[in-house]
C-alpha cells in the first residue's frame, strides 16, 4: 500500500464527524452563488486583502491590513521594507488569480512551481530560485510577531531528494482526485502536510502551502472560499497550527505514521471558513448580498402570509421571470418555502 493511502486508511470517527460537518455546509452555501454580484465582489476584495495580509504576516511581514488596503490602491508605503512590500504584491495578485481562475489552473508540478514564481515574482532576493526546487537544505522556523526565529520546528527534505518527492507526491494526489476513491479532504489534507515537510522551495512554501489550499478547496467545489479568509484563521491560531505540523511529520518516518493531530487542526479550521461563510446568508447579512429586485421579492414575502408569484411579480413591479428566479435564489438560500404545485404554488417565508 501507497505511504500516503496508508496514513488516511484509518481515520478515527471524530475526523468523520468534521468532514460531514463541512460538507453539510458546503452544500447550504449554493445559493449563494447568485447572491447580488457587487456585494459579493466587495466580500472577495476584502478576503483578498485579509488574506493577504495574515499569510504574510504568519511569515515575519509586519504589514497591516489597512496599509495593504493603501498599498495595493497605489499608495505610498515608504515605512516598510521593501521585501515585506513585494512579499505582499506578490500574494494579493496570485490568490486574486486563483480566485477568478481556480478552474484553468490544472494542478501539476509545472503548475506549483509556477505559482511559487508568480508568488516572488516581485521579490528581489529571491530571483535566483523562482519556480525552481531547493538547491540547498532548509528548515521549518517558527517566527514571532518581530519576525525573528524563535525555533526549529523540524528538518525537511534533502534537497537532493526534493524533486522525486515532489513528483510523488503530486502523482499521489492526481490519481486520488480522479479516482474518487477516497474523500476529497482527506486527499487535500495529505497533500498539503506532506508539501509543508518537504518544503521544495528555497522560500515561500508556507505562503504556497495557504495559495494551494485556496485552489484545492475551489477545485473541489467549496465555492465559498473567496469570501471568507482561510489565511486569517490560520493566523489566529499559529501555535495550534506550527504544534500539529509538528506533531504529524514526526511521525513520517515512523512505522505507524499518524496524520490525525494535522487533520484534526486542519478540519477545525475549514469547518470554522464554513460556518462564517453560511453565516453570511444570515437575516442580519441577507440584505447585504441580495440584488435590489430579489431584495424586493425578499422584503414583501416578509410582511405577508404566503403568495404566488403572480402576485410577488404585481405587488413589487418585478417582471416575472425575474421574481422567479429570485425564489430559487431564496429557496436555495433555506430563506423561504414551497407551498403546492403547479398553478396553486405559493411561497413563504420560512
Amino acid at each position: 500500500m501507497n505511504r500516503y493511502n496508508k496514513r488516511i486508511k484509518n481515520i478515527p470517527k471524530n475526523i468523520w464527524s468534521l468532514i460531514n460537518q463541512i460538507d453539510e455546509l458546503k452544500g447550504q452555501w449554493v445559493g449563494g452563488a447568485e447572491m447580488n454580484p457587487q456585494a459579493l465582489l466587495r466580500l472577495k476584495r476584502s478576503v483578498l486583502v485579509t488574506s493577504t495580509g495574515a499569510s504574510t504576516r504568519i511569515e515575519g511581514a509586519k504589514l497591516s491590513d489597512q496599509d495593504i488596503e493603501k498599498m495595493m490602491r497605489g499608495l505610498s508605503m515608504q515605512k516598510f521594507a521593501d521585501r515585506d512590500k513585494q512579499e505582499v504584491r506578490g500574494y494579493y495578485e496570485l490568490l486574486e488569480n486563483v480566485f477568478n481562475s481556480y478552474g484553468k489552473v490544472p494542478f501539476s508540478e509545472s503548475s506549483i512551481q509556477h505559482l511559487h514564481k508568480e508568488l516572488l515574482k516581485y521579490v528581489e532576493k529571491d530571483k535566483l530560485h523562482r519556480g525552481n526546487y531547493k538547491k540547498t537544505e532548509n528548515r521549518v522556523e517558527m517566527v514571532n510577531k518581530a519576525g525573528k526565529s524563535v525555533g526549529v520546528l523540524f528538518d525537511t527534505t534533502p534537497a537532493w531528494l526534493t524533486p522525486k518527492e515532489m513528483q510523488e507526491l503530486v502523482e499521489w494526489t492526481q490519481a486520488e482526485i480522479a479516482s474518487e476513491e477516497n474523500h476529497p479532504l482527506l486527499i487535500i489534507g495529505n497533500f498539503l502536510v506532506e508539501f509543508l515537510n518537504i518544503h521544495p522551495f528555497q522560500d515561500g512554501n508556507g505562503r504556497l502551502s495557504r495559495i494551494l489550499t485556496n485552489l484545492l478547496m475551489l477545485r473541489a467545489g467549496h465555492m465559498y472560499v473567496p469570501y471568507v479568509s482561510h489565511e486569517k484563521l490560520i493566523e489566529d491560531n499559529k501555535a495550534e497550527y506550527y504544534l500539529a505540523l509538528r506533531k504529524s511529520q514526526k511521525t513520517f518516518k515512523k512505522n505507524t505514521p499518524n496524520i490525525t493531530p494535522w487533520l484534526e487542526f486542519f478540519f477545525s479550521i475549514l469547518l470554522m471558513q464554513a460556518r462564517q461563510a453560511i453565516n453570511l446568508l444570515s437575516k442580519e447579512n441577507i440584505d447585504k448580498l441580495l440584488s435590489p429586485k430579489q431584495l424586493l421579492v425578499w422584503k414583501y414575502l416578509e410582511k405577508v402570509a404566503e403568495a404566488t408569484p403572480g402576485e410577488i411579480s404585481q405587488k413589487t413591479k418585478v417582471a416575472r421571470p425575474t421574481v422567479s428566479q429570485a425564489l430559487d435564489t431564496l429557496l436555495r438560500l433555506k430563506k423561504v418555502e414551497r407551498l403546492g404545485q403547479g398553478r396553486t404554488t405559493r411561497y413563504s417565508k420560512k
